[in-house]
């Protein structure tokens, strides 16, 4: 059963750092698409940032400079570094994994973003 894990959330104040993972199982990994999205109460989820089987990588422009997404295909993990967070990151974060017609996804990891 393929599974994606995401762990790393928590609760932490403006200008602080987390690193959020999402552990994958099951899935040839190193061809997928992997990409981080994020969902709060009563919003539609948004695209975070990706990145593609050859490194490419991109951003939503309200992330842009602050997050960075990163994969480390012998670990079958992708990672997703936060920087400066704002209140406004506050979100549930999912991770995403995409390829020849298979998606899938994590259950997602709460981050909030409060002094």
């Amino acid at each position: 059963q393929v599974q994606l894990v995401e762990s790393g959330g928590g609760l932490v104040q403006p200008g602080g750092s987390l690193r959020l993972s999402c552990a994958t199982s099951r899935i040839l990994f190193r061809f997928f698409r992997m990409e981080w999205y994020r969902q709060e109460p009563g919003k539609q989820r948004e695209l975070v940032a990706g990145i593609s089987s050859s490194l490419r990588t991109n951003y939503a422009d309200s992330v842009k400079g602050r997050f960075t997404i990163s994969r480390d295909n012998a670990q079958n993990t992708v990672y997703l570094e936060m920087n400066s967070l704002k209140p406004e990151d506050t979100a549930t974060y999912y991770c995403t994994a995409k390829w020849n017609g298979q998606e899938y996804w994590g259950k997602g990891t709460l981050v909030t973003v409060s002094s």
